[in-house]
């Protein structure tokens, strides 16, 4: 397991913003109660807790361009009309593709709950820039959530936070994801990047 320094991080580079890729082909349906089971690490999610006839799960790397795009352009829309009413349930889960994205993980993990979501939201707005030099674009960012200094260096050190999202991605691996995003609706694979029109075509006839 490797545990970053600012030097690992800044060896990273620009070339993470082309490790992004769109998931597979021919995904199948999962079974979405094994899918639905929370890892070790707890779950982060919105929306409905119970009662949601709908549940979509996005397995997402921080450094992903395609990630970003969709939840630019996406999410907002989505989250407004089907998580923020109660009609779906999100379930967000890492699957770093690098380093980098590892590490931004962990940042949000170690925040506060209230404020994952929101970093996530940072870390994909202002992909084209933090990932260029990743050891200040990440601190820069975690300071705004209000870490010190010290604090990012220890979460960054923190083996436990490392192995807790890689099992994130490892268990996101059996289930045939391989690139990002992919997001599973009740257990159905939908591949690769997704228009507003393309996921409430998917999500109404369950409604």
């Amino acid at each position: 397991m490797m545990i970053f320094t600012r030097r690992h991080l800044l060896q990273a580079g620009a070339a993470l913003l082309a490790l992004g890729a769109a998931a597979p082909a021919a995904l199948a349906q999962v079974d979405t109660a094994e899918l639905l089971k929370p890892p070790p690490l707890g779950d982060m999610a919105l929306g409905a807790a119970e009662g949601a006839k709908v549940t979509l799960v996005e397995y997402a790397s921080a450094t992903c361009p395609h990630c970003a795009a969709f939840h630019k352009e996406v999410w907002p829309k989505l989250k407004a009309d089907y998580v923020d009413t109660g009609k779906i349930r999100f379930i967000f889960r890492e699957f770093p593709l690098n380093d980098a994205a590892l590490a931004a993980f962990m940042i949000a993990r170690a925040a506060p709950k209230e404020s994952y979501f929101p970093l996530i939201g940072v870390f994909f707005d202002t992909l084209d820039s933090w990932a260029q030099n990743p050891a200040e674009g990440l601190l820069n960012i975690a300071k705004q959530a209000g870490f010190t200094q010290e604090k990012f260096d220890a979460t960054l050190r923190d083996e436990a936070l490392a192995k807790g999202i890689m099992e994130i991605r490892d268990g996101g691996v059996k289930f045939g994801v391989k690139g990002t995003p992919t997001f599973f609706l009740n257990g159905k694979a939908l591949e690769g990047e997704q228009t507003y029109e393309t996921m409430k075509a998917a999500i109404d006839p369950l409604l």
